[in-house]
């Protein structure tokens, strides 16, 4: 099967990008696809070379570079739609072949046949007012504006696209498939939830880098080190760590946030709890693992998650986790088990006495690190890439039905 796949970037430093990485190179090495990859950047991702194509259906990943522009978010998404779409149809003109599907991670694509959601921007869209009652909403009008009206574009091209009943979709949870039924009224949505490496991420591989993990970012061996990776820290519940953190004085309770987003407005909210020199910032990088190591407990009260990779990763090393039910991945979790899920994910008070509670119980926290582990098993690239072959089967065959 010959396979566009269009996505503005691929690497392993952030969750959905990273999963994507994982699909397609099982769709090209186990399933033979022949994936052209359109894309301004790739990174980490087992590429093939053009001028040696691929025989005997090995299937191969071709990177098609997508030109970028600078400036605000919005310029850049738009040139980023127009520049693949031309890519695409030039490409398939010089070839004499046109694509079998055009498959996209989200919305980047005006015509996909397939589309994986891994994120709803009619759920985002919905909790932007909670910004004008935020205390971190000093993020600036102009910046508010400009999400906004990126926001506003977004969530008209999903009600296009989704809506269409011609592209075959997937959710990466139960909860995000329900939405996409009661938004789009699309009853046909096939849920494949992300997996987890399981050879990389481990609790035996996770406490042999512990303690080098933990002296390079100057943590002693009494701090208790929480962990939240991904961008968008509002929606991601940064805030609500913070004032957990405020309300339990133990300086040795430490937060360790990975991720790209404007940081000064939560450095100064953390500034105003006086719990700033507690917290520790840092960009995303491929070497996951590495944040994984340094911690002791996964926090992240979602406000609004369609899965929740982090989650997962961290619970394959045998980490506690805490989450909310807002999150996807949280429908895999029993609460007190495996996990904690917090039913508010605005209440700090809860939050910070889960925190306590794993804190000073370390049996409790080995216990539950320990059924996290063995709940992640549940998630698998291979089963993933395996439902995804079949949904791309089943377009293909209604798209081209005399092939």
């Amino acid at each position: 099967m010959r396979l566009a796949v269009v996505s503005p970037f691929v690497d392993r430093r952030h969750g959905t990008e990273r999963a994507l990485a994982e699909l397609l190179e099982r769709l090209a090495f186990e399933y033979g696809c022949e994936i052209h990859l359109y894309a301004q950047r790739v990174e980490d991702l087992r590429l093939s070379n053009r001028h040696s194509p691929p025989s005997g259906g090995s299937g191969a990943i071709f990177w098609r570079k997508v030109p970028s522009v600078p400036g605000p978010h919005l310029a850049q998404f738009l040139a980023w739609m127009f520049f693949n779409g031309f890519l695409r149809r030039w490409h398939a003109s010089l070839g004499g072949r046109s694509f079998d599907l055009v498959l996209s991670p989200g919305i980047n694509s005006l015509h996909p046949d397939v589309v994986v959601v891994h994120a709803l921007f009619q759920r985002l869209q919905a909790l932007t007012p909670e910004e004008n009652n935020d205390r971190l909403s000093g993020i600036g009008l102009s910046r508010r504006i400009h999400r906004r009206l990126y926001y506003g574009l977004l969530t008209r091209l999903e009600r296009r696209i989704y809506a269409n009943k011609t592209t075959s979709l997937s959710a990466v949870s139960h909860r995000t498939a329900a939405l996409m039924k009661e938004t789009f009224h699309r009853n046909d949505v096939v849920v494949i939830p992300n997996g987890v490496d399981h050879k990389r991420f481990s609790g035996p591989v996770r406490l042999a880098l512990r303690e080098q993990a933990r002296q390079r970012r100057g943590f002693s061996g009494d701090d208790f080190v929480l962990l939240l990776i991904g961008n968008d820290w509002r929606v991601k519940g940064l805030s609500t760590i913070l004032e957990a953190m405020a309300a339990l004085p133990d300086s040795r309770i430490k937060l360790l946030v990975v991720g790209n987003d404007v940081v000064d407005p939560f450095r100064a909210r953390a500034k105003q709890l006086g719990i700033e020199h507690r917290c520790f910032w840092e960009p995303p990088t491929a070497d996951v693992l590495d944040s994984y190591s340094a911690a002791d407990l996964y926090v992240s009260p979602s406000r609004e998650d369609s899965f929740g990779l982090p989650v997962a990763e961290a619970m394959a090393c045998g980490l506690p986790a805490i989450t909310s039910r807002y999150a996807g991945v949280a429908e895999y979790l029993h609460d007190g088990i495996d996990g904690f899920v917090l039913t508010h994910p605005r209440d700090s008070q809860s939050l910070a006495a889960r925190i306590e509670q794993l804190q000073t119980q370390p049996e409790l926290r080995r216990r539950l690190g320990e059924a996290a582990a063995k709940t992640s098993l549940e998630w698998n690239w291979d089963r993933s890439a395996a439902a995804l072959w079949e949904l791309l089967k089943s377009a293909n065959a209604r798209i081209h039905p005399h092939a």
